[in-house]
């Protein structure tokens, strides 16, 4: 009889790198859209806030394939979402390098590449990666949820590159041919479930048991509404400079490569900052790293408004992706620190789909409030705005807990009278 899989083994490491794999071919289409937005702009003689609609489009389709794939892991595990998925992120590539309008060009980014495409190699990936790690869950999330971020610091270089010598479409064309080449054999070798004793529940932060049935000592439904609010809050944030960095460059004189390479170091110093989360959201646990990210990417953000030289905007881009890069990813280990886990997958992909819409209205706010104002200062004070509600939420959740740790003890919360 074969022996059954267990958590924190080898096999549990070799199924993260293959899902690091797919995840870092599979989540450029969350980043490409950004890349081309001014050659969209210019084909298709369109204001900004039009321009902006299709990675608007995308993040919704990519929210609500994250419940629809979150769903399908429980029921299937990981093989067959990750396999549509790569099927879907391929094609979407070659139908949108042949899309005739920006409404189409919206419409495919939304439906193949977004619900059906990218999602799967996100969602559903992230929460299994959770189901076979105890010891070191938060790392091994870190490492996952780095793959996308390794998306965004690998594909935009190289795709301006053939933007700029080929035109967008053909540079779509060939990344949909290479996603088509390599990403369907790597899911098919993701095999078996998670472990069935991955599902305990896990330990609550500080020695307190974790309690399923009432997450913050609220009912399951108010607990998980509060954590979608508190996604988009902090993502409609976080999608002001990584929609927009490559257009604001151009606004500013310069160069739409230059914006490019802030873009690619952004998003590689948030590989960096999700590997560091991670090792934090072993110690200190989920809650805790969600408000040390939005602290730090509050800081960030302020930082582009009064400085916009081509080497502050460097190094506040680099300082973004460090400040930020742990926030999306401590979701998942919230929901497996507080929720029950035979719905972990539908859970995550409900409070994912929620950081996903507020990435979507956040790309497309910041492009309205541009196209009303004239610059991207009001839009980085609405990304600032979205912030606080994000912090103010992730703290009172952090009160509830520490509250009701202290009356398990008789003892006062820490940092407030007895």
């Amino acid at each position: 009889m074969k022996a059954q899989p267990q958590v924190d083994s080898r096999e549990a490491w070799r199924r993260l790198a293959l899902a690091m794999t797919i995840s870092t071919i599979g989540g450029s289409a969350m980043y490409l859209v950004s890349v081309v937005l001014p050659a969209v702009q210019r084909d298709f003689g369109i204001a900004r806030a039009q321009a902006s609609l299709p990675y608007t489009a995308m993040m919704i389709g990519f929210g609500i394939g994250g419940v629809i794939m979150g769903r399908m892991l429980d029921r299937y595990g990981a093989r067959v979402p990750a396999l549509i998925g790569s099927v879907n992120v391929g094609l979407g590539f070659i139908l949108a390098a042949a899309a005739p309008s920006i409404w189409w060009f919206a419409l495919i980014h939304c439906f193949v590449l977004g619900m059906f495409g990218s999602s799967a190699t996100f969602v559903p990936l992230l929460t299994d990666t959770a189901r076979w790690f105890v010891r070191r869950r938060g790392i091994a999330v870190g490492l996952f949820a780095s793959g996308n971020y390794l998306a965004g610091a690998l594909w935009p270089p190289i795709v301006q590159h053939f933007v700029d010598g080929y035109g967008w479409r053909l540079a779509y064309g060939g990344m949909g041919v290479f996603c088509l080449l390599t990403m369907p054999l790597l899911a098919w070798r993701l095999g078996a479930r998670a472990p069935a004793d991955a599902g305990a529940p896990a330990a609550g932060v500080g020695g307190v048991a974790a309690t399923p049935a009432r997450p913050f000592g609220l009912a399951p439904a108010q607990a998980q509404a509060l954590l979608c609010i508190a996604g988009i809050g902090c993502c409609v944030a976080m999608a002001m400079p990584q929609v927009h960095i490559v257009a604001y460059c151009t606004d500013l004189g310069f160069s739409a490569a230059q914006g490019a390479r802030m873009l690619s170091l952004m998003l590689a110093c948030g590989i960096v900052s999700r590997l560091i989360s991670g090792a934090i959201c072993d110690r200190i646990g989920g809650l805790p790293t969600l408000m040390l990210g939005g602290v730090l990417q509050l800081t960030a953000l302020v930082l582009f408004i009064p400085f916009d030289s081509l080497v502050s905007l460097y190094l506040i881009s680099a300082l973004f992706g460090l400040f930020q890069g742990g926030i999306v990813p401590s979701y998942a280990i919230i929901v497996r620190e507080y929720f029950p886990s035979a719905t972990a997958g539908v859970t995550t992909g409900n409070v994912l789909t929620a950081t996903l819409l507020g990435m979507a209205l956040g790309g497309w706010m910041s492009g309205k409030i541009f196209d009303l104002t004239g610059s991207y200062n009001a839009a980085f004070i609405n990304g600032i705005a979205f912030n606080l509600l994000n912090l103010s939420i992730a703290a009172f959740l952090w009160y509830r807990v520490r509250s009701r740790a202290a009356g398990a003890s008789g003892a006062a919360p820490r940092g407030l009278p007895s």
